[in-house]
């Protein structure tokens, strides 16, 4: 078989074997990218020599003492807003064109001393935040968007490039272009992974979290990261208490979201799933404004110095930013931030009682052309919230195309939260499931 059809755990256990190298591997990862980028584009930057030379380096190592860890061999791209020493990271802006940073972001120097092989850098929505579009198209359909800013990273991995991908949210930017390109992601909780050489756009939202092919292989990038201490247990579905979260902007609903909603409430209790509906109270209404807010001012404060330096090559988009043409006041802001201070702890409580929270993750399908990426009105909740979310995908809107849901729970209970997930995804995903 294609080598790059492989999730990454299952060629994890392929090298461990000895059936496969991880220089094998590469090169057909490699070699999907050689016939598919002109028309997905998902790449920013990619050196074959040097990846190939890693996956090399990687077997040697492992012939002489085994494994490092469950990610040795396995190729993984990044979002190129995430610093790498080896590889330029440019932002999709003008500004850092040829930029080579002097180290890799702390997330990357975990990938590599875990024997990951860092593939490429993959193309971003300028900052992760506006601006510039990704050139990446929706593997599934080339006139539609992959959905952003995490373009490249999502598209990647839906069309078999590579098994991994890291990402970052701030609005919607993982989970979103999950459902688009149906795939699973995890946007861990808040605080979690560290930010440390990623482009800051809001210092309460940006988040790194990582695509891929199965809930397994969000759970091993997990547990490299300490975000779980030991492999997935995945409940037995007649024990799982879902509540179904509509969330206070169900009105946005396309036709597609709201019946995969439907849908897969009647899938969960046909399998055996205690299903309640949770409509969250009156607080929770003001968050997507107050996540706008929020946004805004810290996005002001972000691109400050590149406004001051380079103001010629940013983005209007940016300049709007920094010079508060919202005209965001003081006093919004500290409303804003009271608010989500507030929510936070209740969202907890609430979400204590259950196994899990079941709500959708987009609008519905990726819409046509590249100018937008797609409202991220279904994320803007969640994140501000800072708990964790995982995209599962298993349904499909009116054109054939992926629509998925999320899975969210308290902050820092991203273990359970994923382990529900696995369970849930087994039934979403059989191919009896997938109807709209």
């Amino acid at each position: 078989m294609d080598l790059n059809l492989l999730t990454a755990t299952t060629a994890a256990r392929a090298i461990a074997s000895g059936e496969i190298t991880a220089e094998d591997l590469i090169r057909s990862c490699l070699a999907r990218i050689d016939q598919r980028e002109p028309a997905v584009r998902a790449w920013a930057s990619l050196d074959p020599a040097r990846a190939l030379s890693e996956a090399r380096e990687r077997d040697r190592s492992f012939a002489r003492r085994g494994a490092v860890s469950p990610l040795h061999g396995i190729p993984v791209g990044i979002k190129d807003m995430i610093d790498t020493a080896d590889l330029p990271t440019q932002h999709n802006s003008p500004i850092y064109r040829g930029h080579r940073p002097g180290q890799d972001a702390a997330c990357v120097a975990v990938l590599r001393a875990a024997g990951a092989i860092i593939l490429g850098k993959t193309e971003t929505v300028e900052f992760a935040a506006g601006g510039r579009k990704a050139p990446t198209t929706n593997p599934h359909d080339p006139s539609r968007t992959p959905g952003g800013s995490s373009s490249g990273s999502a598209a990647a991995v839906a069309d078999f490039q590579v098994p991994l991908a890291f990402g970052t949210q701030t609005g919607g930017s993982l989970i979103r272009p999950a459902s688009f390109c149906g795939i699973f992601a995890l946007k861990p909780s808040w605080g979690l992974v560290s930010r440390e050489g990623a482009k800051l756009a809001s210092l309460s939202f940006d988040t790194i979290g990582w695509y891929a092919r199965s809930i397994a292989d969000l759970a091993a990038v997990a547990e490299l990261f300490q975000i779980i201490d030991a492999p997935l247990a995945p409940p037995p579905m007649e024990k799982l208490r879902i509540a179904i979260c509509p969330s206070p902007v169900f009105e946005c609903a396309a036709a597609e979201t709201k019946a995969a909603l439907s849908r897969g409430v009647e899938i969960l209790a046909a399998s055996g799933a205690r299903c309640e509906t949770l409509q969250l109270d009156n607080r929770f209404d003001g968050l997507v404004d107050a996540h706008e807010t929020i946004a805004l001012g810290e996005t002001r404060a972000a691109f400050l110095g590149e406004y001051r330096r380079a103001g010629h090559l940013l983005d209007d988009d940016f300049k709007a930013k920094v010079e508060n043409r919202a005209g965001i006041t003081p006093q919004q802001l500290r409303d804003a931030y009271d608010l989500a201070g507030e929510c936070r702890a209740a969202f907890d409580r609430i979400a204590a009682g259950y196994d899990a929270i079941l709500t959708p993750a987009a609008i519905g399908e990726a819409p046509i052309g590249l100018a937008s990426t797609g409202d991220h009105v279904f994320n803007r909740i969640w994140t501000l919230l800072h708990v964790p979310c995982v995209a599962v995908p298993g349904f499909q809107g009116p054109n054939g195309l992926p629509v998925g849901l999320q899975l969210v729970g308290p902050r820092f209970e991203d273990g359970r939260v994923l382990a529900v997930a696995d369970t849930v995804s087994r039934v979403f995903c059989e191919p009896a499931t997938r109807g709209g």
